[in-house]
C-alpha cells in the first residue's frame, strides 16, 4: 500500500512520530483481507463441517448391515481423512486461513465421531461427561498444531458444555474442576490472536465466547453457600467492565466490546434481581459459621475474583479523579459492603434500590457527555426496570405508579429529542 511506503518519508519531514507510523503499520499488517478472502474462509469451514456430517450420515444409514471390522475401519476413516487435509495444509498450504481453519474443523469433529464409534462398537463403558473430556483434550493441541482459531472457538463451546453436563444436567452431578485447566489451554492463542490479529472476526467471536463460558461455568462451584456466589458474580461482571476498559477494547465501537457490555448488563441483572426483599431476609436467617466459611469453595472463589477485579480497579483509576470513574466499574466493591450489612439489617435493601437509581442517572449523563444514544438510553431502562420491579411489591395506588411510568415515558422522549436536537446543532 501507498501509505505504508510513504511512511519513512513522513517520519523524516517529522510530520508523525516514529511511534505513530509502527501503529499504522500494524493496524494495516493486522487488517483482514478483502471480503472475498474472508467468504472463502467461512464458505470453506462450513464445507469442511458438512463433508464431516454428510460422511457420518451416510456411514450411520448402512451401520446395522456393517461387521465388526468393517464399522471399525469406517470409525477412523474421517479421522484418517482430516489428519490428511491437516498434513497436506501444513505441508502446502499452511499460509492459508481458509485451508488451515476447515481441515482443522474437519478433524474436529472427526475426533468425536471417532470416540463415539469406538465406544459404540466395542461397547466401552462411559458417560458424555467423560466423553467430551476425552474429546477436548484430544483437540486441544490441533488448536496450536493448525494455528486454528475456529479450533479454538469449538474447543471453548466443547468445555463449556462439558462443564454444564458434568455439574448441572447429570445426576449424581460432579465438580468440573478439569473446566478451568481446560480454560487455560486456550488462553495461549487468544493472547496470540489478539496480537497479531486484534481486529479480526475472530478476536470478536473468542471476545464474545469466553466471557459467556465464564458466565455460564461459574456457577459450578456452587455447593452448599449459594449467597457467596453473588459477590463472585458481581466480582466478575465487575472485572469484565473492567477488562473493557482497557485501551484495546475502549478503542472498538461500544458494539465490539463485549466485556464492558456483559459486564454492565450483569450487574445491572443482579442489582434488579436483589432490588427485591426475599433474598436480604432469606440472607438474615442464614447462620455462617466461620469454620465452614472459610473452607467453601464459593468464598474462596468470591474473594479471588474480588481480588483481582480490585488490582485492576486500582490500576486503572489510581491516576484518575473520581469523575472518572464509570459508573459500573465501583459496583462490586459496593455490594460486598452491602452484603456485609445485608447479614444483619434491612437497610441493605433499600441501598440496593438506591444503586440502581444513580446507576441509571450516571449512565445517562455518561451517555449524554459522550454523545451516545445507546448508553443514554440504557440507563434509561435501568431506571424503567427498577420502576417496573417496583410496581409489582409495593402498596402505591395505581395512579402513582401510573404518574410513574408516564413520567419514565416522558423522560425517554424529552433526552432523546434533546440528544438529536444536540447533534443537529453540533453538524451546523
Amino acid at each position: 500500500m501507498s501509505i505504508l511506503k510513504d511512511l519513512p518519508n513522513l517520519v523524516n519531514a517529522e510530520v508523525i512520530s516514529k511511534e505513530t507510523a509502527d501503529k499504522i503499520r500494524a493496524y494495516y499488517q493486522n487488517k483482514e483481507g478483502p471480503p472475498s478472502n474472508k467468504l472463502f474462509v467461512v464458505f470453506g469451514i462450513l464445507g469442511a463441517i458438512l463433508v464431516g456430517l454428510g460422511i457420518i450420515l451416510i456411514i450411520a444409514h448402512n451401520w446395522d448391515e456393517l461387521s465388526r471390522g468393517t464399522k471399525t475401519i469406517f470409525a477412523f476413516l474421517p479421522l484418517i481423512v482430516g489428519q490428511l487435509f491437516c498434513g497436506y495444509t501444513l505441508l502446502k498450504r499452511k499460509q492459508s486461513v481458509a485451508w488451515r481453519e476447515s481441515s482443522a474443523a474437519f478433524l474436529f469433529f472427526a475426533v468425536g465421531a471417532s470416540i463415539s464409534l469406538v465406544s459404540q462398537i466395542y461397547h466401552i463403558p462411559g458417560n458424555l461427561g467423560s466423553f467430551l473430556l476425552v474429546w477436548m483434550l484430544l483437540c486441544l493441541p490441533l488448536i496450536y498444531v493448525m494455528q486454528s482459531s475456529m479450533a479454538s472457538l469449538l474447543y471453548l463451546v466443547g468445555i463449556t458444555y462439558y462443564a454444564g453436563e458434568v455439574s448441572y444436567w447429570s445426576y449424581p452431578s460432579s465438580e468440573s474442576y478439569f473446566y478451568w485447566l481446560l480454560l487455560l489451554g486456550v488462553f495461549p492463542h487468544y493472547y496470540q490472536l489478539i496480537k497479531k490479529r486484534a481486529y479480526s472476526n475472530f478476536v470478536f467471536f473468542h471476545n464474545w465466547l469466553i466471557p459467556i463460558s465464564l458466565t455460564i461455568v461459574l456457577g459450578t462451584v456452587a455447593e452448599h453457600m449459594d449467597e457467596l456466589m453473588f459477590i463472585a458474580y458481581f466480582s466478575l461482571f465487575g472485572l469484565f467492565y473492567l477488562i473493557g476498559g482497557m485501551d484495546f477494547l475502549t478503542q472498538q465501537r461500544l458494539r465490539n466490546n463485549s466485556y464492558k457490555l456483559l459486564g454492565a448488563l450483569g450487574t445491572s441483572i443482579l442489582l434488579l434481581s436483589l432490588s427485591f426483599d426475599w433474598f436480604w431476609e432469606s440472607l438474615r436467617r442464614k447462620e455462617f459459621l466461620f469454620n465452614e466459611v472459610i473452607i467453601a469453595p464459593e468464598f474462596w472463589v468470591s474473594a479471588f475474583l474480588s481480588v483481582v477485579a480490585g488490582v485492576l480497579f486500582f490500576l486503572q483509576y489510581k491516576n484518575k479523579g473520581i469523575r472518572k470513574v464509570k459508573p459500573f466499574a465501583p459496583v462490586f466493591l459496593l455490594f460486598i459492603l452491602t452484603f456485609l450489612l445485608g447479614l444483619y439489617s434491612p437497610l441493605a435493601g433499600v441501598l440496593i434500590n438506591f444503586y440502581i437509581f444513580i446507576l441509571g442517572i450516571l449512565t445517562i449523563r455518561e451517555g449524554a457527555l459522550q454523545n451516545h444514544l445507546g448508553i443514554l438510553n440504557y440507563g434509561l431502562l435501568v431506571i424503567t426496570a427498577l420502576v417496573i420491579c417496583r410496581f409489582f411489591d409495593t402498596d402505591l395506588s395505581f395512579v402513582i405508579r401510573g404518574i410513574l411510568f408516564v413520567s419514565v415515558g416522558i423522560g425517554f422522549f424529552a433526552t432523546n429529542y434533546w440528544m438529536l436536537k444536540k447533534r443537529r446543532t453540533d453538524e451546523q
